[in-house]
């Protein structure tokens, strides 16, 4: 399934795991010079001007605010192929780890990936670690096809990936993305995954829906997340829901 509709207005505050936040927010500078990228530690940068007064904005926006936040993952890319399923994404095994609680959500990122065939040589995550190097994983069509475990963006979210690129999306697994808060489920104009390579650096830029890749030099054309982004931003539906007032806070 395709993520349509435009992008939705502002982007305010960038919550993806109340247990793992991936994120920091700066000003944006007059000239930006992308850091280089150290194999043990993936860069998630976004560069955002800081509103006095911030506000999560509407499912649907009326009319774009003046003022455009621009949200930029810039790190290795992981690429996989065609219907990557939830069993390869989370083995069943570890479906008993509840993310919310702190060291199963760690435990669930260490996992994140393994059910993959021995055809992958290079391993998603390194034996021993909790988080992968990798921060933006690249796919073919039909992602996330099986079962319909939320576990599968979960144990992404928590072994560090920011953003999954993808021809195409089993549409319960983005809609569980955007549920739960944990990546981008990103949408390519063309296969990407077979003009990149497992250890690309490249950025994903949301604001223009593009990714580029520094290693090749090519830019690729990404369809607008539209308006999951904000539930996305927030941390998940539960979390837009609450900061747009529909349900009280928890401490109400």
């Amino acid at each position: 399934m395709a993520a349509s509709t435009t992008l939705s207005s502002s982007i305010t505050t960038f919550k993806l795991s109340p247990y793992q936040p991936r994120a920091s927010s700066i000003n944006p500078l007059p000239s930006l010079k992308l850091p280089s990228i150290s194999s043990n530690n993936p860069l998630i940068s976004h560069f955002a001007p800081t509103p006095k007064n911030p506000t999560l904005p509407p499912l649907r926006s009326a009319a774009a605010t003046s003022t455009t936040t621009v949200t930029t993952f810039h790190g290795l890319c992981y690429v996989v192929g065609d219907n990557v399923d939830t069993d390869q994404i989370i083995p069943a095994e570890y479906l008993t780890l509840v993310p919310s609680n702190p060291d199963e959500y760690k435990k669930l990122g260490s996992y994140a990936l393994c059910g993959l065939p021995s055809s992958y040589q290079t391993r998603f995550i390194e034996p021993g670690e909790f988080t992968s190097k990798y921060s933006i994983i690249i796919g073919g069509d039909n992602f996330g096809c099986g079962s319909s475990r939320e576990h599968a963006p979960v144990a992404l979210g928590a072994a560090g990936v920011a953003a999954v690129v993808a021809e195409s999306y089993a549409r319960i697994f983005f809609r569980n993305s955007v549920a739960t808060g944990e990546v981008y489920p990103l949408d390519s104009e063309v296969r990407i995954c077979e003009e990149c390579k497992t250890g690309d650096v490249v950025t994903v830029e949301l604001g223009e829906s593009r990714l580029i890749n520094h290693t090749t030099g090519k830019e690729y054309k990404l369809k607008p997340i539209g308006d999951a982004g904000p539930v996305i931003e927030a941390g998940g539906i539960f979390a837009y829901a609450r900061k747009a007032g529909m349900i009280p806070n928890r401490e109400d």
